[in-house]
């Protein structure tokens, strides 16, 4: 029986993943900073990457499904013996790079060292890394962009997007990512390679958003508005805590393609992902 650690296997890609390296008859041993249960075949370690519980010496695969700046970090310096790693990063790696808010630049550049730091310490170890860069995540009621969408418009019973947000998105369900990460494991053509995993289907921002709305219970109708006034409805919901995460880069961002090629993908794991057709209970937070 082949044996899998995970890290983030809580999380909103872990848990799909967890389910297939079970239904494909893995032993696995997963990482949460909270506690979990064990099942058959599952067994949890409570900790994270600045404490880890003392993990076996030796498995035949790590999944990364959290930071992967940090991730990258403690494999450097681990003794764990594993010949295939995959990690998940961002496609924010590339996005973000140029963006007129330091933070958001900060992020980019500690994607693009996880990446690098991944790759170098995994050569002289002969160890198989391959990362995957998702676009805009949702699904699991556990991303920070459309689920925030979802609940703040259930709040307001609306949504405003300033005119013109017709940047082409290409948001990618959990699921797909999960299915991407167990096809890549066993992908000769993807050992030491980085590759974009975006959704199935390519829209612009506002009809993202209009068909995330309208899979509401009730459905929130979307209300669009002139730049400045759409600013002024920011600082007001900012102000009130509403839309702290909504900066003047992000807003910018609405009219701004961010699109990536799912081809390399498809060719070396045969990643073929769904289309956006969204539900209420994918924006549903969780309970624990």
């Amino acid at each position: 029986m082949k044996h899998a650690l995970v890290f983030g296997g809580s999380g909103q890609i872990g848990l799909p993943l967890l389910q297939r390296l079970s239904h494909a008859g893995w032993r696995v041993t997963a990482i949460s900073r909270h506690e979990q249960f064990d099942r058959p075949g599952l067994h949890w370690l409570q900790g994270d990457l600045a404490q880890m519980p003392e993990l076996p010496p030796r498995v035949d695969a790590i999944f990364s499904c959290g930071p992967l700046l940090k991730f990258a970090q403690w494999y450097a310096q681990s003794g764990i013996e594993a010949t295939r790693v995959i990690a998940f990063g961002s496609t924010s790696a590339e996005t973000k790079r140029g963006s007129a808010d330091a933070e958001e630049r900060r992020v980019a550049g500690e994607l693009r060292e996880g990446e690098a730091g991944l790759f170098a310490a995994a050569q002289p170890r002969s160890d198989a890394a391959t990362v995957l860069r998702p676009t805009l995540i949702y699904g699991a009621g556990r991303d920070a962009t459309l689920t925030r969408i979802a609940q703040l418009a259930q709040r307001l019973k609306y949504f405003p997007l300033p005119r013109g947000a017709n940047g082409l998105r290409q948001p990618v369900h959990v699921d797909d990512l999960a299915d991407a990460a167990f096809a890549a494991l066993t992908a000769p053509a993807s050992f030491g390679n980085t590759y974009a995993v975006p959704g199935g289907e390519t829209l612009s921002y506002r009809d993202m958003v209009e068909r995330t709305l309208a899979c509401l219970r009730p459905p929130v109708k979307l209300v669009e508005l002139p730049s400045p006034l759409f600013n002024l409805a920011l600082v007001a919901a900012q102000a009130a805590g509403r839309a702290t995460g909504l900066g003047e880069a992000a807003v910018r961002r609405m009219r701004t393609d961010m699109t990536f090629d799912a081809a390399p993908a498809r060719r070396d794991f045969g990643y073929a992902p769904r289309s956006f057709q969204p539900s209420a209970e994918m924006f549903e937070t969780p309970r624990d």
